[in-house]
């Protein structure tokens, strides 16, 4: 087949929470409750990674990396529950995808105990995909692209160039890259702007275009295909893509 035949959605930053508060809040907390001062710059730098990989790479040693995960899981799941709202335009967009008889995946760095709030939270909403992968259900969580090949067998979906994978951070980005897969940023609920929807709203226009380009530059440089604001901005990409896939059957 010629077209675009599933979408795979990260959830935090992408579908849910906008704005990836969540995770960053609970790391920051967590490490904060040891004496250790991270910074929210140094935390959402690697936003997008398995939490305990994150950890891991932030105390740049293996001790105490089991003791914060501990830690931290207990945190990310009070987070969630605060930070629980869909991002504007998410329903409308999966409407939409699967009009065009596309399937709808989401993977997360979270692990399961975690994951399971944000199933639950997108059920109560209205999100609900037809296959979910979390950290805990691959060999090796996110940039490999394990998660990724994990939807894409469970729909029978295939080659990873009717695959569209699309995330908020630079590791979501490169997890995409190492499916093979079609590779996409949103900038606006990203953890890379990391603002509230408040926060985000507030934003001189100027300012905001500023960060939007910020982003979309990391997000190139990961590897990304594409960069949108919102998802919004979706269908139109889907359609661009379907017609570089027929131009390259011909």
């Amino acid at each position: 087949m010629s077209d675009i035949q599933l979408v795979i959605f990260d959830w935090v930053g992408t579908v849910i929470d906008f704005g990836a508060c969540a995770p960053a809040n609970a790391l920051r907390k967590a490490f904060l409750a040891k004496g250790i001062e991270v910074s929210p710059a140094e935390i959402r730098t690697l936003m997008g990674m398995n939490t305990k990989d994150h950890i891991r790479e932030l105390l740049k040693s293996e001790t105490d990396v089991e003791e914060m995960f501990r830690a931290v899981l207990p945190l990310q799941v009070e987070a969630v529950k605060a930070c629980r709202t869909l991002v504007p335009g998410v329903l409308e967009c999966v409407a939409h995808l699967r009009s065009l008889g596309i399937k709808i995946g989401a993977t997360t760095e979270y692990s399961r105990e975690v994951a399971e709030v944000c199933y639950a939270a997108g059920r109560e909403q209205g999100f609900v995909p037809d296959f979910t992968v979390c950290a805990d259900d691959v060999p090796a969580g996110r940039p490999a692209p394990w998660m990724i090949y994990r939807v894409m067998e469970a729909l029978n979906v295939y080659p990873p160039t009717t695959v569209v994978k699309i995330g908020d951070t630079r590791i979501d980005i490169e997890d995409g890259v190492n499916a093979a897969a079609w590779s996409v940023g949103v900038t606006d609920s990203s953890s890379e702007m990391g603002l509230s929807p408040k926060d985000f709203a507030a934003l001189p226009e100027t300012d905001r275009e500023q960060r939007r380009e910020a982003i979309r530059e990391t997000f190139f440089a990961a590897g990304a295909d594409g960069a949108m604001d919102t998802l919004a901005d979706l269908p139109e990409l889907i359609v661009e893509l379907n017609k570089i896939l027929a131009e390259t059957e011909e």
